[in-house]
């Protein structure tokens, strides 16, 4: 019965309500042994676990710390502060306690692998290239390794070791996107523009950007290719505009128009047009020029251009004014 003061109890339905998944219950039996004794590892563990579970990455924090403060030698509390500091982000924190980890296990992967990511950030290369060498090691065909090893190489313009390091990860059936990507722009880079072609057409076309279609149209350009390299800069300049750019020509039109500078309405509807034919355009633009510039010749012009791209059934309201506006300004 309560109130329950024995620590082996309180301890034994804190551990059922986490295996059970009661959080909240858990937390509120080990902060009861906590409240005892603030310094028992098992039940400040317990405490970060359930509050890193429970996305309260700051309380998880807290306990975590305190772990450190009694015993210094522990790699995987370490490993976890690295990670929830990332997280946070706090990328000094994070180097700090990842470097801690690394040299109590140096061969542990996933503490070398976000190290040498957070040393390449920094533009820290050797260091990270010294971690991720003694990691792989102990694992050379380690994939997230392997990863890491082939963008420090890549950011430093090594591009011969990238492309050894893609082409293993490939072997270990590795072809995502950013080994794709970091392989053909080293073939790219190293004017093997065959190769770099064949790598870019491996990307799925979702995968494909105004990026991979310029350095396509760069190596056909290279190996003289040339009808090839302009089909490609055409996908480029596609790529590269939005879908939705004449929508925003359209409203920046209209903002001109509400405020009275209807020159500089007329020439963002025009730019709009270049991206898109749209009816709806061809009537704003003509209507423009009919009733806030008051210039017939161009009014006349764009009602005939609506008229001529055979607008929607829909808008029949719009095709009846404009017949009448055509015949009314052409007296």
């Amino acid at each position: 019965p309560e109130p329950i003061t024995d620590l082996k109890i309180l301890s034994r339905f804190a551990y059922a309500n986490q295996m059970a998944g009661k959080l909240p219950e858990a937390e509120s039996y080990y902060l009861r042994i906590y409240n005892q004794d603030s310094t028992s590892i098992p039940v400040l563990l317990n405490l970060a676990s359930i509050q890193a579970r429970r996305q309260n990455n700051t309380k998880a924090l807290f306990y975590y710390e305190k772990v450190i403060a009694i015993d210094k030698s522990n790699f995987a509390v370490y490993k976890q502060l690295g990670k929830l500091y990332l997280d946070k982000p706090d990328n000094e924190a994070a180097l700090k306690n990842l470097q801690l980890a690394n040299r109590i296990r140096p061969d542990e992967a996933d503490v070398a692998a976000d190290l040498s990511l957070l040393l390449i950030s920094k533009k820290q290369e050797i260091p990270a290239g010294i971690v991720l060498k003694r990691a792989l090691a102990a694992d050379s065909t380690n994939i997230l390794l392997l990863h890491c090893q082939a963008k420090l190489t890549y950011v430093n313009e090594r591009f011969k070791q990238t492309i050894q390091t893609c082409i293993k990860l490939m072997e270990l059936d590795d072809r995502s996107d950013e080994v794709l990507n970091m392989l053909a722009t080293s073939y790219f880079m190293l004017k093997n523009y065959e190769c770099a072609i064949e790598t870019f057409a491996m990307l799925p076309d979702l995968s494909q950007t105004e990026r991979t279609y310029y350095l396509t149209a760069r190596s056909y350009k290279g190996l003289k290719r040339y009808k090839t390299a302009v089909s490609f800069y055409d996908k480029t300049l596609t790529a590269a505009i939005s879908v939705n750019t004449d929508i925003y020509y359209d409203e920046m039109a209209d903002t001109y128009g509400t405020n009275k500078q209807f020159k500089n309405a007329a020439a963002a509807y025009q730019k709009g047009l270049f991206f898109k034919d749209k009816a709806i355009t061809y009537y704003l633009l003509a209507c423009l020029y009919d009733t806030d510039l008051k210039d017939k010749k161009s009014a006349v012009k764009y009602f005939k251009k609506y008229l001529n791209i055979k607008p929607p059934v829909k808008q029949e309201p719009y095709i009846a004014y404009t017949k009448s506006r055509i015949t009314e300004l052409s007296k």
